[in-house]
């Protein structure tokens, strides 16, 4: 477990759900990952991620997925792609990340 923080630091990671509309493969990464374009809904609109979990998933297979991500980090250059959120996910037993998912909520829902 990592060292406890007050409540109202969490209150200041926005973390919201929205739909993955487009995925493409980023050969250009140090590592493998995938460029991901997620829909947070009229408030926040279109954001772009690069995610690091082509161990389980394809960018075929990620479209319409439910995410959840951070969206309030400010935007990282990775090679040449600009990731603005971060994605969320969980490692698995053998180290592979699974996406975190809500559910059917609302694109841009806000983590209650």
């Amino acid at each position: 477990m990592t060292d406890t923080i007050a409540f109202e630091d969490f209150l200041k990671v926005d973390i919201r759900c929205g739909t993955i509309i487009d995925a493409q493969p980023f050969p250009e990464a140090r590592r493998p990952a995938i460029k991901l374009w997620v829909d947070f809904g009229e408030e926040i609109g279109v954001r772009k991620s690069s995610a690091q979990i082509t161990d389980l998933y394809t960018p075929e297979g990620l479209t319409g997925r439910k995410v959840m991500a951070v969206v309030n980090f400010p935007p990282r250059q990775i090679g040449p792609f600009m990731s603005e959120v971060l994605v969320l996910g969980f490692p698995d037993a053998q180290d592979r990340i699974v996406l975190a998912s809500p559910g059917e909520v609302p694109n841009g829902s806000r983590l209650a």
